[in-house]
């Protein structure tokens, strides 16, 4: 009887030490399965340019900050025409890209604009355009074409000027006052902040934190550009690679100047915006031409975002250069690849339209603006 029972004890202990062997291997299983998951995971990286997808609450770009103006009625019985003239800005000379493409009423803001660069670094300077735009006032239409002139002007001022980065257009208003004499209206128009306490960026509240700002940059521009050696494919190639290999790419898309060229050469972080208007700063200051891009991308998984990128000249031929996705976000952290490093420079549409859309629409309702011709086929560096 005892004999029994000890065999069925030994029995009972064989069947519960095979089950728990089993069950350590099934958990040694699913932890070298998921060791090996990891490991394919680290070596791989994400093409993408960090931006979350279009329609996430955190991500914009410069287009979301210019918007159709407010303006500001200001109806008076009496102005000293002393004070009012025809400021056209004539005199102003502008050779810029998307000023190029403009009308001449934009352009008389546009050069506005240029004419009080230095000025506008306060955030409250009044910027007078005078009676120029009267004979659009007087017509029925005339607000809506003066917020059509003015939105095309501050899109293209924007996107050919990346050292005005401490403006923000979304707090500059149009303000119009009228007089009326024997039946007669004289429109008498400017720009300045409205009920804002200044038209500067949200990080700035002061010329002289400006000045610091620029003088900022400057140096590190100069640090950069020492290096120039007059070949414009290698200078192309000194500041994508500098640009590529000292900024972070700002995956939270909450801290200050990640949209500008302070934020991608001071603080060394930047979302593509950044990186795109840094580019196109050095390579201005080279006299390299070079423009801004917007659109989309669709990343290596898939997701469409809102993106920019660049186009350059080379040779008197334009091509597309990523800076973003030329530093791609390794998953598992490492650091990408040589070739992934080169993967968007000097592409052509051939390679460049496979994932990424241009739009030259800067904002809903605005102008169309066009872009260069790019090469069907890359350079071959």
């Amino acid at each position: 009887m005892k004999s029994e029972l000890a065999d069925k004890i030994i029995s009972i202990i064989l069947f519960l030490v095979i089950i728990g062997i089993f069950s350590v291997l099934v958990v040694f299983a699913i932890i070298a399965v998921q060791e090996l998951s990891k490991d394919e995971e680290e070596i791989g990286f994400v093409e993408t340019s960090g931006d979350v997808s279009s329609t996430s609450a955190g991500d914009k770009t410069v287009e979301d900050d210019i918007e159709a103006p407010e303006i500001v009625e200001n109806p008076i019985s009496k102005i000293e025409s002393s004070n009012v003239t025809n400021n056209d800005y004539s005199n102003v000379e502008v050779d810029n890209y998307f000023y190029n493409q403009l009308d001449e009423k934009s352009r008389i803001i546009y050069r506005a604009f240029e004419s009080n660069k230095e000025q506008m670094k306060t955030g409250t300077y009044q910027i007078e355009l005078g009676t120029s735009f009267s004979d659009v006032l007087s017509q029925s239409n005339g607000q809506e074409k003066l917020g059509e002139y003015y939105q095309s002007a501050i899109e293209a001022y924007t996107y050919d000027n990346a050292e005005v980065f401490y403006l923000s257009p979304k707090k500059m208003y149009l303000n119009i006052e009228t007089t009326t004499k024997n039946g007669d209206s004289t429109y008498n128009v400017y720009i300045n902040s409205g009920d804002q306490a200044n038209y500067l960026a949200d990080e700035f509240n002061s010329k002289s934190e400006i000045e610091q700002a620029i003088s900022q940059i400057e140096q590190v521009k100069n640090q950069i550009l020492q290096n120039k050696t007059g070949n414009t494919l290698e200078d192309i190639k000194m500041v994508h690679d500098y640009l590529v290999d000292t900024i972070t790419y700002d995956s939270t898309l909450s801290k200050q100047n990640i949209y500008n060229i302070y934020g991608a050469l001071i603080s060394k972080e930047s979302v593509c915006e950044g990186y795109a208007r840094a580019f196109k700063y050095l390579l201005d200051e080279l006299g390299i031409p070079c423009v801004l891009v917007i659109g989309t991308g669709t990343n290596s998984q898939g997701q469409t975002e809102n993106h920019a990128w660049n186009y350059v000249q080379l040779n008197g031929t334009w091509y597309a250069v990523d800076a973003t996705w030329d530093d791609p976000v390794v998953v598992g952290g490492g650091t990408a690849s040589e070739e992934s490093k080169y993967k968007y420079f000097l592409v052509g549409s051939d390679v460049i339209n496979q994932d990424h859309q241009a739009s030259g629409q800067f904002t809903e309702g605005g102008k169309t603006f066009s872009y260069p011709n790019l090469s069907s086929t890359s350079y071959d560096i």
